[in-house]
């Protein structure tokens, strides 16, 4: 048995925040109902053509779920979700704030509903077009990516990934509480707001110092040695976070004491002539025998991989098929073991929804009736 076994979840979602906590959420077993538009479906379904049919983004955040294409709109159809509320636990939603307060819809006092928009309910910035890349320019997270002038958005949809983990364990808090109280919640969440939590540690250091962090590409800011080091055949990422492992980094290569590197903040002030030292003592040394001396110092340290050796990454072991529109794809299962897990298909737009209308009470007849109307 899953933990969340015989919980309903119906999502109007699109992109990748919602649809990212309802995929969590469905690894725990919920039977989540994802609501799509009729003929386009979630606009995220085309954002590449990576995974058979649909986009990489899609086939991550979508594993396990059931499609219904619904003109949400259509009279007929709007009975249709009124129908799918009432039979749920669990109602998600990033559609607009305009879009949502049009529909105005009836919620049982039982049901949890979480709203997800871009930047609040109200504000200045209510009404404005949020997605990943703006929300991490306006809290601040591209002003520190990159380097030196060069500025950068993070390389995955943080900000979306941030929203999409605390909505998800929202909703698994107050389906605790409904299960002490009886009494469903209204949970709201905004992308910015979901990024500026992340941002704590670099708004506290810029408080209390008087200036943001520089931008120090793979380097750490404000440690170091902390980052990548060149050597024969590639690099191999160092990092060294306190005295103990910088005194066993200067016996690996045979640095004697200087009070220019004594101290954390004066190897970040000298990070340049450090960082000069230490390719040199490691410029004649393969990735592999620069990782091997520096595990057996005890000096932490990584390889630096690209993107394309993930698959094949020696501690991964647990990769699985998944079925998509047009093809499988290879995913790994929940980093958090405990729990029974086994994917179900990423689903083709609409595949559900004869059995999920079907479940709804809808006879064959009505439902060609809906789909002569267009209704699905």
């Amino acid at each position: 048995m899953r933990p969340l076994d015989g919980v309903v979840v119906v999502s109007l979602e699109q992109a990748v925040a919602v649809p990212y906590a309802t995929r969590l959420l469905a690894d725990l077993g919920a039977r989540v109902i994802k609501v799509e538009r009729p003929g386009a479906g979630d606009f995220a379904r085309h954002y590449d053509s990576a995974c058979g049919e649909v986009s990489s983004y899609f086939a991550w955040t979508n594993v396990g779920k059931e499609s219904v294409s619904l003109d949400i709109f259509h009279p007929d159809g709007r009975e249709v979700l009124e129908r799918l509320v009432a039979r749920a636990d669990v109602l998600l939603c990033n559609l607009s704030p305009r879009v949502w307060s049009r529909l105005a819809l009836e919620l049982p006092p039982t049901l949890i509903v979480g709203e997800l928009s871009g930047y609040g309910w109200d504000g200045p910035y209510a009404d404005r077009k949020a997605f990943d890349a703006l929300v991490q320019s306006e809290a601040g997270l591209v002003s520190l990516t990159g380097e030196g002038d060069v500025m950068a958005r993070a390389g995955i949809s943080v900000a979306d990934i941030a929203a999409g983990v605390q909505l998800h364990a929202a909703v698994l808090a107050a389906l605790l509480q409904r299960s002490r109280t009886g009494e469903g919640a209204r949970l709201r969440l905004s992308l910015f707001e979901a990024m500026t939590e992340w941002m704590h540690q670099p708004v506290l250091y810029a408080a209390g110092t008087g200036a943001a962090a520089p931008r120090s590409g793979a380097h750490h800011p404000s440690i170091a040695p902390y980052g990548p080091v060149a050597c024969a055949d590639g690099a191999v990422h160092v990092a060294v976070q306190n005295d103990g492992q910088w005194q066993r980094l200067c016996g690996l290569i045979g640095l004697e004491p200087e009070e220019r590197f004594a101290t954390v903040t004066s190897r970040v002030e000298h990070r340049a002539e450090l960082q000069k030292i230490l390719e040199r003592a490691f410029c004649d040394l393969t990735a592999a025998e620069l990782l091997t001396a520096l595990d057996t110092a005890d000096v932490p340290a990584a390889l630096t991989r690209p993107i394309t050796d993930l698959p094949t990454h020696p501690q991964l072991d647990t990769w699985v098929d998944v079925r998509v529109p047009g093809g499988t794809a290879r995913m790994l299962p929940p980093p958090v073991t405990g729990f029974e897990w086994s994917p179900g298909a990423v689903p083709a737009l609409g595949a559900h929804n004869d059995q999920v209308l079907s479940w709804l009470g809808y006879s064959g007849e009505e439902l060609s009736a809906l789909r002569v109307r267009s209704v699905l």
